[in-house]
């Protein structure tokens, strides 16, 4: 999804095919969604269903997988804010998700091991604990992914930031509106900004150009800009 979210704009997708990456990240919210009710069903099951005690071997492979998956979370979870992608970062809580399964499994085996008798449903009532943490993960990987789908504006500090590349500009008397939508890795941003109310309509749009050149050449990620031209009037 994330390869295809980079595919260059073309006829059909004018703004490219960014919107893919949150489109991927809210299907593996759903995917965690649909396994925490899968192990709560079981869980219910075995809780209901008398059965052996777990083998003492499961806590050694359960400490293995731990680590295994919070170190690959906290990788893949900082390369995903790094490069802002919704994708990658839902992909890292996919990964956050099993440790947090195999902690709640580590804790129900280590009490029914050590309580004996009378407790081999511990690891199952566990699950189900770990169950509500998978589902909190879910929805902080589905809110955002729908947000970007919805366009919602992004941080002031980035809005702030991309007006003060454009105000730099000696013939900017006021950036008088910034709107910007987050499309897969990048940014778009639309702007109007308001110059010298007597210069000639070439000159203004040379000043346009450059001021698109400053923000596409920035380190923000902006893809494209559109720039509208007002007159400055001072009242």
């Amino acid at each position: 999804a994330l390869k295809y979210a980079q595919r260059p704009a073309d006829k059909g997708h004018p703004y490219g095919h960014g919107k893919a990456e949150p489109v991927a990240a809210i299907i593996i919210g759903f995917f965690l969604l649909f396994a925490a009710g899968w192990i709560a069903y079981h869980s219910i099951g075995f809780i209901n269903t008398p059965h052996e005690l777990p083998k003492p071997y499961t806590l050694a492979v359960l400490l293995v997988v731990i680590i295994t998956k919070e170190i690959l979370f906290r990788y893949v979870h900082a390369v995903g804010k790094r490069i802002n992608s919704q994708a990658v970062i839902a992909d890292a809580f996919h990964h956050r998700s099993d440790a947090i399964t195999s902690v709640a499994a580590l804790i129900g085996i280590s009490l029914a091991l050590f309580a004996g008798r009378g407790y081999e449903a511990a690891d199952d009532w566990a699950a189900l604990f770990a169950c509500l943490f998978i589902i909190y993960n879910a929805f902080k990987i589905i809110r955002p992914a729908f947000e970007e789908i919805m366009d919602k504006a992004p941080s002031d500090e980035l809005i702030a930031a991309i007006s003060s590349i454009a105000s730099f500009h000696t013939e900017v008397k006021n950036v008088e509106k910034c709107h910007v939508r987050k499309m897969g890795l990048d940014y778009y941003v639309d702007m109007h900004i308001q110059v010298d109310g007597t210069i000639n309509v070439f000159y203004a749009h040379q000043v346009a150009h450059q001021v698109k050149d400053k923000l596409l050449g920035s380190d923000l990620h902006i893809k494209d800009a559109l720039i509208h031209i007002e007159p400055y009037l001072i009242s």
